[in-house]
């Protein structure tokens, strides 16, 4: 099947004015992909390579299933994985066409990264009541060292938020260290030691998508006050209002990152 599949591969390219040679599909040698994934993927291997330019008409279905030497569902789903992607645009009535990246205005989200994004929701979920716990204890025994650590982060918060897009990665930055200087200063040190390996794991498997997410929706007045209420009720002494607003920015940002379209405006 693959090395029929490759075959073909070459068969539609050399139609269409492409020509490639057997070492352009290494893929299919190395793992067995499903036929879905090896259409798209062959497919997508001449659009970046050039191969295939923006504005190049696909064929149609009929035709690309008679080459590939797949049914036409097949191709079907392997050019929906293209158009989510961002490689190919839909028209009705004309078929698909290689996208101009020039005029792309959105980031595309591949299966893929709703996946994550649905991970990263559930930490979220997780991680809301652990935060507002910790929040409430911060109250009660944050000395002034601790506020001063809690106020240096805002402050970097407020300057990565007036660099817009180009500050997101520092925002998740301050933004997490201020999360951890509240942890420190709850006096219990098992609490500390969870949310810190929480945080760590994020940021090992989900750093692109956190970055992403907070490029469409995290940065800005609104979600900076939600940081800012914390921060105040901590240094008030108020053990329920600094678990209540916790409790609120983490439910909120859980909200908005699940509430995101499908084409998210970063």
């Amino acid at each position: 099947m693959r090395d029929a599949l490759m075959a073909s591969g070459r068969q539609i390219l050399h139609r269409m004015g492409y020509y490639v040679t057997r070492t352009s599909f290494p893929s299919l040698r190395r793992r067995g992909p499903t036929l879905p994934e090896a259409v798209a993927g062959e497919l997508t291997q001449a659009i970046r390579a050039g191969r295939l330019g923006p504005g190049d008409r696909l064929p149609g279905e009929q035709q690309l299933a008679s080459e590939f030497g797949v049914s036409r569902p097949v191709v079907r789903e392997a050019i929906s994985r293209l158009q989510q992607e961002g490689l190919v645009e839909k028209q009705q009535g004309r078929g698909a066409f290689v996208a101009d990246p020039a005029r792309s205005g959105v980031f595309r989200i591949s299966p893929a990264c709703f996946a994550k994004r649905q991970e990263l929701a559930k930490l979220l979920e997780m991680r809301t009541g652990l935060e507002a716990d910790a929040a409430a204890l911060a109250a009660l025994h944050r000395r002034p060292a601790d506020l001063q650590a809690m106020e240096a982060e805002l402050a970097n918060l407020v300057a990565a938020d007036a660099r817009g897009r180009d500050g997101a990665a520092d925002w998740v930055a301050a933004e997490n260290a201020f999360y951890a200087a509240i942890a420190s200063a709850a006096g219990n040190e098992h609490v500390r030691v969870f949310l810190e390996m929480m945080s760590v794991q994020i940021s090992m498997h989900l750093s692109s998508v956190v970055v992403k997410n907070a490029m469409a929706v995290e940065l800005g007045g609104a979600v900076l006050a939600e940081h800012l209420a914390v921060h105040a009720a901590i240094a008030a002494g108020d053990a329920e209002a600094a678990r209540s607003s916790a409790r609120r920015h983490f439910t909120a940002a859980a909200a908005r990152l699940v509430a995101r379209a499908d084409l998210a405006d970063i």
